[in-house]
């Protein structure tokens, strides 16, 4: 008996939702295509997609019926997510392979996006860590070690605090790069690199993920999204370098 076919408004609804939410975490286009693409598959719908930075164009067709389904759906600011990304590919996988339900590919998939975060402090205290370990790895001494890892802490901790409110992100990015580098210029106070130190501790702000994704939709040919991608991070590295001339501003006696 013919497994009976699956609604095609609720399958395209599943797929704009679950396309939009990869985008916001931090999938690169060609890969939020192909997953989008291989789930449609699976329930014998064709899908095309057209990404942009802040929207999205999904159209699913129905060979046998001639039937569509459009819809626009708004890409939603996620923080970046390595492992609901990895979790969210394998799904499309595992959808394809197995030909799940989707009554049971909606329940797997909630069951994904609704994972705890992990725990605010420990992000920041791996943050911290990995700053200091940027600054020995510079060549900075371990007075400078020990300042990044506090400079670090405290302006991660403002950015987490900032990043709860409606303020504008690149506001939060200028605020944070200063006072991390306003911390770190304690250094100045002794006899050690201060130089290095001022420049690891805001490293935490380095847009790395806009950068490569940007890169890596120009050269598969989504050279729109790809630029948006760069302009953004462009724009992010700027509001660190604004932040931190604030405080060269206020230190410039203490440099010369």
């Amino acid at each position: 008996m013919e497994k009976k076919k699956e609604n095609l408004l609720e399958v395209g609804e599943f797929i704009a939702e679950y396309a939009s939410h990869l985008m916001g975490c931090g999938v690169h286009t060609s890969r939020v295509i192909r997953n989008s693409k291989r789930i449609g598959e699976s329930f014998g719908y064709t899908a095309q997609l057209s990404i942009f930075q802040k929207s999205m164009t999904l159209s699913l067709y129905d060979k046998q019926t001639h039937e569509h389904y459009n819809e626009v759906v708004e890409t939603p600011s996620l923080p970046i997510n390595f492992e609901q990304n990895s979790e969210l590919s394998a799904l499309s996988w595992e959808t394809y392979d197995n030909h799940l339900p989707l009554s049971i590919l909606k329940k797997k998939y909630e069951r994904i996006i609704s994972k705890p975060a992990i725990n605010p402090f420990t992000v920041l205290a791996l943050v911290s860590c990995a700053n200091a370990s940027f600054c020995k790895l510079f060549g900075g001494d371990w007075y400078s070690v020990g300042i990044v890892f506090l400079a670090t802490a405290a302006g991660f901790f403002l950015k987490q605090r900032l990043s709860l409110t409606i303020l504008n992100h690149y506001i939060i990015f200028i605020v944070s790069a200063f006072v991390a580098s306003l911390c770190a210029s304690t250094t100045l106070l002794f006899n050690t690199t201060s130089d290095i130190a001022m420049a690891t501790s805001v490293l935490f702000l380095v847009p790395g993920v806009p950068l490569i994704n940007g890169v890596i939709d120009i050269v598969e040919g989504h050279t729109l999204t790809g630029f948006a991608r760069l302009t953004q991070a462009i724009l992010l590295i700027v509001c660190i370098a604004i932040g931190m001339a604030f405080t060269l501003f206020l230190i410039k006696d203490n440099i010369l």
